[in-house]
């Protein structure tokens, strides 16, 4: 089970690993390792809300994503992103920011930099949404009651989360970026900048989770239809699958999985340069973390691992949020990468033994033959 689910990764990190050497010798080789080793640790928190996304498509869309999904992942975000993002802040042609980024590196890494507070707003709105609507919602299981209970309530305020998430932009946009920091050290008004990406990350947030929203809500007049032969299948002991999506509902779904991707990447890119500016160990080091992200997200799905860790997916938004907050400061300060990484390790790994934690107490109360009231009461949250 693990080699085939990362059958493809091994098989990615050995040519990646072995390219990096002919291509720049051992130093190349351990620079190519640290960047993928950055990706996946900046990145585990993607694959445990892809996996909660994925899980709900059949099998066709499942492949799609592991193989036209990579192909977005490591060549779109990982090779051509930060050519365009060059392109578009330098206002130069593709091709002259490719020759800027295989012949002048230190160049391309200032034009990097100076594009960074409109990516940093793009991302950051993007990722705040999915926060925001995830601790909005009100949910049976909640991990961390005494903040989600209040903020589900407050989430049945229509709009709440937009509103919230432009306030977030406006007072970045007039604190941290009319004093961000241009290459060189001199001060630059980017305001206008981060207001413009910000609002487009939010426009992508909506119109992308809104289409996935609005066909996968299309699917629950299916199931209620089939309600009574999943009751049929529990009463003769078979299980009956769950319903998954597919067509235009799992279409959608997966164009939100490869935004959300993308969004993601954005400090995995950005972080890249801290470590080097040669175009090709950077992505050669990142596709090779994409590749371990989509198989992560494909073992997660297959082991049921969500639906036994319930939190798993309350930490993950949790590191969301984190990453937007760190996204947005970033426009004036740097924060190292592996505070970034720390940060979703952490909250994962808690939400991990908050996970284990209610098993424990579920199987000791099941032992004790307490009631159903006492085990939803521990089931529900901490």
């Amino acid at each position: 089970m693990l080699l085939k689910t990362f059958g493809w990764s091994f098989a990615i990190t050995a040519l990646g690993l072995v390219a990096a050497a002919f291509y720049g010798g051992w130093t190349a080789f351990g620079i190519v390792a640290i960047l993928a080793v950055l990706e996946i640790s900046l990145s585990f928190d993607n694959a445990v809300v892809n996996a909660g996304i994925l899980k709900k498509m059949n099998a066709f869309w499942q492949k799609i994503f592991l193989t036209i999904g990579v192909l977005i992942a490591v060549f779109g975000m990982r090779l051509v992103f930060p050519v365009v993002i060059v392109a578009i802040s330098a206002k130069i042609g593709p091709i002259e920011a490719v020759d800027l980024a295989l012949n002048n590196k230190d160049h391309y890494q200032e034009l990097v930099t100076d594009a960074h507070p409109a990516i940093a707003a793009f991302g950051g709105m993007f990722l705040l949404m999915i926060f925001l609507d995830f601790i909005f919602e009100d949910r049976d299981i909640q991990w961390l009651r005494w903040i989600e209970r209040p903020l589900a309530k407050l989430g049945k305020v229509d709009m709440l989360s937009v509103c919230i998430a432009l306030v977030v932009l406006l007072i970045t946009a007039f604190t941290f970026a009319t004093h961000a920091h241009q290459h060189g050290g001199a001060h630059v008004d980017k305001a206008q900048t981060v207001l413009i990406s910000g609002i487009a990350g939010l426009i992508t947030y909506m119109v992308v989770g809104g289409l996935s929203g609005y066909f996968e809500d299309k699917l629950e007049e299916e199931e209620e239809r089939e309600h009574e032969e999943e009751e049929e299948a529990e009463r003769t002991g078979k299980k009956k699958p769950a319903i998954v999506l597919a067509g235009q509902a799992a279409f959608f779904m997966f164009l939100y999985l490869e935004v959300l991707d993308a969004s993601f990447s954005f400090d995995g890119v950005i972080g890249a340069f801290a470590i080097t500016n040669d175009i090709v160990l950077m992505a050669l080091g990142l596709g090779i973390g994409a590749m371990y992200v989509r198989s992560l997200t494909v073992y997660l799905v297959r082991q049921g691992t969500l639906d036994d860790y319930v939190y798993l997916e309350h930490g993950a938004h949790y590191a969301i949020g984190a990453l937007a907050v760190i996204l947005m400061v970033t426009i004036q300060y740097e924060i190292n990468e592996v505070i970034t990484g720390l940060v979703g390790v952490v909250l994962i790994a808690w939400s991990f033994w908050s996970s284990v934690r209610r098993n424990k107490a579920l199987a000791a109360a099941e032992g004790k033959g307490e009631t159903s009231d006492e085990k939803a009461e521990i089931s529900s949250g901490v």
